[in-house]
């Protein structure tokens, strides 16, 4: 009687490690199967992330903080940031009752505003405005004295048509 019990014993334990062994291996085939699709999502996360990048590298190509040689005309100023510094003052136009003075239109639905600005060197700026419906685009030419004051010049300017 003692011998079958441990012989039941044996093939119940012997079951139990079958069981285990090809449970263990199914988990391990599923475990890799997750692995290398995660692997294959990372590597085209990479990808796109070097692509924005490489994105990103070609839009500052033109802005007055990547440009080392227009930097170097403000080096004698106490500035930290010549590009934001220049872009607060031409916002300081915005200030003004009425329409912004560097905006050759007036406002249709309310007063012409400067949105967004972009300071490609040290000479020009590029910028949005807008009355809340209408919109256009000013090129601006800008000149920062060493006594910090900064005078802008309208250079060119659109303003974009509804197709309503």
């Amino acid at each position: 009687m003692r011998t079958r019990i441990f012989l039941y014993l044996f093939i119940f334990t012997a079951m139990i490690a079958l069981y285990l062994y090809v449970s263990g291996s199914k988990q391990l085939t599923v475990s890799n199967e997750k692995a290398e699709a995660l692997e294959m999502e990372l590597e085209s996360v990479q990808d796109s992330l070097r692509r924005t990048e490489l994105k990103l590298f070609d839009l500052q190509y033109f802005a007055l903080e990547n440009n080392d040689d227009a930097l170097a005309y403000y080096d004698h100023l106490s500035l930290d940031d010549p590009t934001r510094y220049i872009a607060d003052k031409l916002l300081e136009t915005n200030e003004r009752k009425g329409d912004n003075p560097l905006i050759p239109y007036e406002g249709m639905e309310s007063d012409f505003k400067i949105n967004k600005i972009k300071v490609l060197n040290h000479r020009w700026i590029i910028a949005d405005f807008s009355d809340g419906k209408y919109w256009g685009e000013l090129f601006i030419g800008y000149e920062l004295k060493d006594d910090l004051s900064v005078d802008f010049t309208m250079v060119e300017h659109l303003l974009y048509t509804r197709s309503n």
